[in-house]
């Protein structure tokens, strides 16, 4: 189906992120592309960083797979979910390195090598505490990381795993700002794509209105359309126009309702993000996070690469 939108994707300014990250911390930079690199497209992505990255991060097997990450770059990949598989065999081929949580996944891949995922606060598919020193030693482990946002997680980890593993990680991209945090190598995600991405379309239609309007009846002296709608992940919100911030007034499936001023036509681009209608600012407007925000307005659009 063809998009009318499209996500321009800046890999030069994605290059530059992840060798900002790597000067300022001086360790090992593991770039998280899970989730096709946030609807960004992985293939293209692991391409541009594979000479300014160390390893990529996953969440499972399949997403590592269909990028052709080994075999595009030669690079080891970390899956931060629970394993997809339990054959060994389907990690070497592609130097992937599968994470664990438990004596019973430990064993069953011991000779992949896996991570052992330690619990610090998020209690999701990661090991307790009183678990960690079983599971290391059943699996052979030398790698530990955790799931963590805050300082604290950090330090629970190294204090949990102390020195019985030769390679830690614990931040991601919301602690990247704590050095106390980086440890062996650093985990960025939505830090790699900040001021990379551009999303836009263009008003199909613009017209003074003669009464109510759209599926609500919404009042607004003129308006436009555009061909995005809750299909693409389009929410209330802003978007903007020929500069201005214009307020989205209804949504449609396939299409919703702008408001227009006298000097927009149809035609004019509109910009859904860019470097005021950041992800960020739009996560608050959508009471989320940046990186829904990015995932799901980006899913179906069209990718325009700059490279």
């Amino acid at each position: 189906m063809r998009s009318f939108v499209t996500a321009h994707i800046d890999l030069n300014r994605i290059r530059e992120n992840a060798a900002d990250i790597r000067r300022r911390t001086r360790v090992e930079v593991l770039a998280v592309v899970k989730s096709d690199a946030y609807s960004l497209g992985a293939e293209r992505l692991v391409e541009a960083l594979c000479d300014v990255v160390d390893g990529f991060c996953v969440f499972v097997l399949k997403e590592a797979v269909d990028a052709g990450i080994y075999r595009r770059t030669g690079k080891k990949t970390l899956c931060l979910g629970p394993p997809e598989s339990m054959n060994p065999d389907d990690y070497h081929r592609q130097l992937i390195t599968p994470a664990v949580s438990d004596r019973e996944h430990a064993i069953l891949l011991k000779s992949a090598h896996p991570a052992l995922c330690v619990d610090t606060g998020m209690q999701r598919f990661a090991c307790v505490a009183d678990q960690v020193e079983a599971t290391l030693n059943a699996g052979d482990i030398h790698e530990a990381f955790t799931h963590g946002t805050k300082p604290e997680h950090a330090t629970k980890l190294k204090e949990v795993v102390s020195n019985r593993v030769s390679r830690l990680h614990a931040a991601g991209s919301a602690l990247l700002d704590e050095p106390s945090a980086w440890f062996s190598a650093v985990r960025p995600g939505m830090a790699l794509y900040e001021g990379a991405i551009r999303l836009t379309t263009s008003l199909a239609e613009v017209r003074d209105a003669t009464g109510p309007a759209g599926y609500s009846g919404f009042v607004a002296p003129r308006f436009g359309v555009i061909l995005m709608g809750y299909s693409h992940g389009l929410r209330p919100g802003s978007v903007m126009i020929n500069g201005e911030l214009r307020r989205i007034l209804e949504i449609g499936m396939q299409s919703a309702f702008v408001e227009a001023a006298t000097s927009d036509r149809t035609g004019d681009r509109v910009e859904l993000i860019n470097d005021t209608l950041t992800p960020q600012a739009i996560a608050q407007d959508w009471k989320t996070s940046p990186q829904e925000v990015l995932v799901t307005l980006c899913k179906t659009a069209r990718r325009d690469y700059i490279d």
